[in-house]
């Protein structure tokens, strides 16, 4: 019996010690190297944190795909990183979500609905470039294609900003 108790101390020690919490510090690092150019380096920090569930890192991860920064530009999976980022509540990442859509890289074409949800949700969530983005986009789409896009606004805000 104690021999068992001492094998599961064992082991729950070792999760711990090779589980440690996210830290900003760590996000730091990861851009630092990013700023020195060190860009696998930093994708390897940031796929890290990633792991971790870290917003911040998923958004570092999809900029890296798009602008093709230590690994072969991709739009498919930078949107894809931004997305995973998105639906934590990252205003930078929805933002971004939001460019794709708008210009319509990685995809079929643009879909301004959806490139409206996601500057809508951008500014709900604090960033300060979304509401020009929306001002930018609102003339090109028709009523019809605002009216729907606001419904989506009104179905994904109560999920992810339920006190704004």
């Amino acid at each position: 019996m104690t021999l068992r108790r001492t094998f599961h101390g064992f082991i729950l020690a070792g999760l711990m010690a090779t589980s440690s919490p996210v830290f900003a510090a760590d996000l730091e690092d990861a851009r630092d190297l990013m700023e020195a150019g060190e860009f696998v380096a930093a994708r390897a920090q940031f796929e890290v944190l990633a792991r971790s569930g870290n917003a911040d890192a998923e958004e570092w991860i999809g900029v890296m795909y798009a602008l093709g920064l230590g690994v072969a530009r991709d739009d498919e999976r930078a949107f894809e990183w931004y997305l995973r980022a998105s639906m934590k509540g990252h205003p930078g990442a929805q933002s971004g979500i939001g460019w794709y859509y708008e210009l319509g890289r990685g995809m079929p074409a643009p879909d301004l609905v959806r490139a409206y949800l996601w500057y809508a949700l951008s500014a709900i969530g604090g960033d300060i470039d979304a509401p020009d983005s929306l001002e930018a986009l609102t003339p090109r789409m028709s009523a019809e294609q605002r009216a729907r896009a606001q419904v989506l606004v009104d179905d994904y805000k109560v999920w992810m900003y339920p006190f704004r």
